[in-house]
């Protein structure tokens, strides 16, 4: 991963996601060693007021790798203070014949490396995905 000082931070959210999303989808590589790549061991993520850590994010990719959905990173704003980066984009996601948008608040913090030590997140379906507004990257 490349350090968050690096780049635009819409820009480094949507590679993120994307990378990691390519890399476990890419290979049959052991899962822990791709989350390890993208996330710290000490790695706790809090979506919807569900606390998720490393070993949690390892067992999120069973689902992941099976169903193979395809992504595209919908960035609508985002901003970076040292390692800290919030930002407001939507998850396109298809798999087996649907199509799916997510409304996601992101705030998180990243390792001098690029990896990702702590995110928070606040998400909302969206039926309408045309009505999200905001580039895509």
């Amino acid at each position: 991963m490349r350090p968050l000082d690096s780049t635009d931070p819409g820009q480094f959210i949507a590679d993120f996601y994307t990378s990691l999303t390519r890399e476990l989808l890419g290979s049959d590589e052991d899962a822990a060693l791709v989350v390890d790549r993208f996330h710290t061991p000490d790695i706790v993520q809090v979506a919807d007021g569900h606390r998720i850590d490393r070993q949690k994010l390892i067992d999120h990719t069973r689902p992941v790798r099976k169903n193979r959905p395809t992504i595209r990173m919908e960035v609508h704003e985002a901003v970076a203070d040292g390692d800290r980066i919030a930002a407001r984009y939507t998850m396109h996601t298809s798999q087996r014949g649907k199509d799916f948008a997510t409304v996601v608040h992101f705030f998180g913090r990243f390792a001098p490396d690029g990896r990702m030590s702590e995110a928070h997140m606040l998400t909302r379906a969206v039926t309408d995905p045309a009505a999200t507004g905001g580039a895509s990257r």
